[in-house]
């Protein structure tokens, strides 16, 4: 049983690495500062972090206004 549980605990820390590195992979593509997925590890500020994500004008948008329109 306790290998059980180590295996446990470093699957959930891998799976919390990778989940912060995509989100901040889609944070930086998106024009924002890659270090706002860290938000998601906080429990409250993550749904706001996600919805302010999605109902915001994405920098990258606004650097490439004029080239292609994405709305």
């Amino acid at each position: 049983m306790e290998g059980l549980g180590i295996f446990s605990l470093v699957f959930s820390l891998a799976m919390i690495v990778l989940f912060l590195v995509a989100n901040w992979k889609i944070w930086s593509k998106a024009g924002f500062n890659g270090a706002l997925s860290l938000l998601m590890l906080i429990p409250l500020v993550n749904i706001v972090a996600v919805l302010y994500f999605a109902f915001a004008e994405w920098p990258i948008h606004r650097r490439l206004a004029g080239a292609e329109d994405f709305r």
